[in-house]
């Protein structure tokens, strides 16, 4: 959204990342400088314009004049310190006095998501829009997101409710954007669908001996050091990373016969032709999606496995919404989330102010932004 690019330029491939030289996978990584290219915006910061950018990820050190992200700090004892990283430093202490409290990062993500995080963040949202008015402001309400992955879009008494928080936001910052002169524009960049099959890839590399783990204490722990190919799995995509140029056919053949898998094709067939990419992509069926688990006893999965925590993990994790009875530990049961995305070809929605009618006409997330950038150019 902040390029104007495609994936194969940005070079955002997916939520999480691969670095082939460490062999570490990391999800959710918040530094802007992974974002490859010019900011739509940039041309009118040069002439003096200012921009916000509020609870995007990788949004930390962005070329901007004001961030607001999650950025708790964990305790090496247990526990964890609730803040926000933001720009100017002292935003954090201006939000929290006026909110009247922290941002919690258990009320965005985890078994206890709920709507107090898109709640906080509109307030955050109207302190910065109403104490600061910049010129371009972005910010990003995550409510329909973890709501539909817990319980599924097709929860529609659920879905009511949570969509009624949500308008409820919307139009208090709808409001106070009118009452200041802003456009407006409200888009949701994916769509939730059903979610009814986890997919194992790492399962299917692991007998077919392409994926090798160590075993600890009883438990399997991946060895991406000796590995000669894994699925680092995100929602309805999954990147295969192959050390082996040799074993890529073999790999292909192995994993598009998985039941869910409607394509293993190159990065570049993909669209998605940038050296973060692996040398497949997985492409799930509707209403399947990738799951990261390698091990088939619960007993044999690593510590990690059952907490939230998204630095460990070598795919994206629904299951981290969901306790595990008795309440100590997050959940391993890939039946349990109910919604997903990922797939081109689920709906989107988009409204506008007049100021902006053209974008009602635009479907694609691409052409949306780069109407954005030659409207953000100064006249």
């Amino acid at each position: 959204m902040r390029t104007a690019l495609p994936p194969a330029q940005h070079g955002i491939i997916a939520n999480g990342r691969f670095d082939r030289r460490s062999r570490r996978v990391d999800f959710w990584q918040q530094s802007a400088r992974l974002v490859h290219g010019e900011r739509i915006w940039a041309a009118s910061r040069r002439r003096g314009r200012t921009t916000a950018m509020l609870f995007h990820q990788q949004n930390l050190g962005e070329d901007v004049d004001y961030v607001i992200s999650p950025a708790p700090i964990h305790k090496h004892h247990g526990g964890m310190l609730q803040a926000c990283q933001t720009k100017p430093p002292e935003l954090e202490a201006q939000l929290n006095s006026t909110i009247g409290k922290r941002f919690n990062l258990s009320d965005y993500w985890g078994p206890r998501a709920n709507r107090r995080s898109t709640q906080w963040i509109t307030g955050a949202t109207l302190t910065v829009m109403q104490k600061h008015a910049p010129d371009v402001l972005l910010t990003y309400l995550p409510h329909l997101d973890y709501c539909q992955q817990s319980h599924g879009p097709d929860d529609h008494r659920r879905m009511a409710s949570e969509i009624s928080v949500l308008a409820e936001c919307l139009g208090r910052l709808v409001q106070s954007a009118e009452q200041q002169g802003y456009d407006i524009m409200v888009w949701g960049d994916y769509a939730i669908t059903p979610a009814q099959q986890p997919v194992f890839p790492n399962k299917a590399l692991l007998e077919a001996g392409f994926f090798l783990c160590r075993r600890v204490a009883g438990r399997l722990y991946p060895n991406l050091y000796d590995s000669r190919a894994f699925a680092m799995c995100d929602h309805q995509v999954a990147h295969i990373y192959i050390t082996n140029p040799e074993d890529t056919p073999g790999v292909r053949s192995l994993l598009s016969t998985l039941p869910g898998v409607v394509s293993a094709c190159s990065a570049a067939e993909a669209g998605l032709d940038h050296p973060e990419s692996g040398e497949l992509v997985l492409t799930a069926q509707p209403g399947a999606w990738f799951a990261y688990p390698w091990w088939e006893n619960a007993k044999e999965a690593p510590d990690y496995a059952t907490h939230v925590d998204i630095h460990s993990k070598i795919g994206f994790d629904p299951c981290e919404l969901f306790w595990d009875i008795p309440f100590l530990s997050t959940s391993t049961d890939c039946q349990k989330p109910r919604g997903t995305h990922g797939r081109t070809d689920a709906p989107t929605a988009i409204a506008a102010s007049n100021g902006l009618a053209q974008v009602r006409n635009l479907t694609n997330l691409l052409d949306i932004s780069r109407f954005l950038k030659q409207r953000l150019q100064p006249s």
